[in-house]
């Protein structure tokens, strides 16, 4: 069964020293409404637009949509 965005997403929750990645890790997990049962970037993309939790999360999720893609392809 192929991990989803969001199980990717949560092994960046709990870091001691938190950076943009954590940070919308633990949004997230804390958010009710993200898709996350989605393994498309346009509906992640577009449900981050309407409620970034913080300034730079459609970059970090840019970034980390990538190496999700990388680590997908590499299974």
């Amino acid at each position: 069964m192929e991990q989803t965005f969001y199980q990717f997403l949560m092994t960046y929750r709990g870091k001691l020293e938190k950076d943009d990645n954590s940070e919308l890790a633990e949004w997230a997990f804390r958010n009710h409404n993200f898709p996350k049962h989605s393994n498309t970037y346009d509906e992640i993309s577009n449900y981050l637009e309407w409620n970034s939790p913080f300034p730079s999360a459609t970059v970090t999720f840019d970034s980390l949509w990538n190496e999700y893609e990388w680590k997908k392809a590499a299974y």
